[in-house]
């Protein structure tokens, strides 16, 4: 059975907290969104580029997959137990934030999914960013991010973890 250090223990805790942070700041504005904005209505923000339009999406990006919402559920559960289980062997803050920001923004997806209309497994994400082809919100801006960092991580030879013949710092 592996042990977790203490370096890796506070590591797992900041990704939580990311993780933590990215669920509630999406889930806020997303309330926002819902009480703020009508279905069809479109406000400017920073004109051309970004308005706030309130849609909601039962497929994953730019609407795909539609009729599937429950593989999407299962596909974001699979996700988080996913990177919990990964994050196990967490030894880098570079990975601590990538995974809280993969994290967060599944969890929040995940969310929807089970929670929201028109039913469990079957939720519709709320999205309300419009950047012009697309529709997206907060977890989807962290989970592009967070997969943009992943990429380069892997390209710069970061690890997540030690390798098992190393020493721990």
């Amino acid at each position: 059975m592996m042990q977790r250090n203490r370096g890796s223990s506070r590591l797992y805790g900041v990704m939580l907290i990311l993780a933590a942070l990215v669920l509630l700041v999406d889930q806020l504005t997303k309330l926002w969104a819902v009480t703020a904005l009508s279905d069809s209505e479109r406000v400017a923000v920073l004109p051309p580029l970004i308005h706030f339009r309130l849609l909601y999406n039962p497929g994953a990006a730019f609407s795909i997959g539609t009729e599937a919402t429950w593989v999407f559920t299962l596909t974001a559960a699979a996700a988080v137990a996913g990177i919990l289980y990964t994050a196990r062997r967490l030894n880098s803050p570079a990975w601590a934030l990538v995974l809280g920001a993969l994290l967060g923004g599944a969890v929040s997806h995940l969310g929807d999914r089970l929670f929201r209309e028109p039913g469990p497994a079957r939720g519709h994400v709320v999205d309300f960013i419009d950047y012009g082809p697309f529709v997206g919100n907060v977890a989807d801006i962290a989970l592009v991010c967070g997969c943009a960092a992943l990429l380069l991580l892997n390209l710069r030879g970061i690890h997540l973890a030690k390798a098992q013949n190393e020493e721990p710092a």
